[in-house]
């Protein structure tokens, strides 16, 4: 792999390799209902910026990452990553013209989703969580979302100024 190709994907493995981090660190347990969904915004924003490098192959491989280092079933957040970034990908282009309010709404729209199917995945499975384990994350995200799109953009700019 050349410098140039390495220092362009370095800075999304270092970011999904902090979002597992952020994921798999333990908080206290009235703070814990309300972890953002890390990989999962994450794995929007790069869906969102660089579609073609980044899509449902490379959702599939963290969400079973995700999924041993968690100790979920194997493949609820492989299934559900890849969804939520099928549906970034194919609609990324007009997600690009969204004022910012609407983005928020838009990403709002697929962590719910992205719960859901870990809600429908867990339902069959006879596991069961409380209410706020599943919207605690998808509003604290939302919330987080314009900071961290914002952090993001940032350093895409400033690896792609380097390269």
């Amino acid at each position: 792999m050349s410098r140039d190709r390495a220092a362009r994907h370095f800075p999304v493995i270092a970011t999904l390799i902090v979002a597992m981090a952020l994921t798999i660190m333990p908080l206290p347990r009235a703070v814990d209902p309300f972890r953002p969904d890390w990989v999962a915004l994450i794995m929007i924003f790069w869906a969102f910026s660089l579609p073609r490098s980044y899509s449902v192959g490379i959702a599939w491989v963290i969400g079973i990452v995700l999924d041993v280092a968690q100790g979920t079933l194997l493949g609820q957040h492989a299934l559900a990553l890849c969804v939520v970034v099928f549906l970034t990908v194919r609609f990324h282009l007009q997600m690009r013209v969204f004022p910012w309010l609407q983005l928020s709404a838009t990403v709002f729209a697929l962590l719910a989703l992205y719960q859901f199917l870990l809600f429908w995945i867990n339902g069959v499975a006879n596991v069961a969580a409380p209410a706020v384990a599943y919207w605690g994350p998808v509003v604290s995200g939302t919330l987080l979302w314009p900071l961290l799109f914002n952090f993001m953009n940032g350093i895409r700019y400033r690896v792609q100024l380097r390269a």
